[in-house]
């Protein structure tokens, strides 16, 4: 698990760490995947969609309840899709960071379900 720090660099939600301790083995099986070409690829989660350290991820941009800068960032990890808000805040999300936040849940879904 990864919390995501807010107050890093002047960019909301940018900087991680991680809270897991190390693992001497390393699993054979690997939790990232790259995504195949012929997957489909929502328009509206062309701009939140990228990679970070060789995992892709979705970072939607959305405010606080005091108008702060903040995300919420959506990866997947062992099959499974993660959804990490701003750290002990609330996300608001106007309808278009909406629709980002959802293409991007729908994307994550359809790659843990591989």
């Amino acid at each position: 698990m990864e919390f995501v720090d807010s107050f890093a660099g002047g960019h909301a939600g940018t900087a991680t760490r991680a809270v897991r301790p190390a693992v001497a083995s390393v699993s054979p099986v690997s939790a990232v995947r790259p995504v195949t070409p012929a997957a489909a690829v929502d328009p509206r989660t062309a701009s939140v969609r990228h990679y970070e350290g060789g995992q892709l991820v979705w970072r939607v941009q959305c405010g606080d309840l005091i108008s702060r800068e903040r995300a919420v960032t959506v990866f997947v990890e062992d099959n499974q899709v993660v959804l990490v808000s701003p750290p002990g805040e609330t996300a608001r999300l106007t309808s278009g960071q909406l629709g980002q936040l959802r293409a991007a849940l729908n994307e994550a879904a359809k790659m843990a379900e591989r």
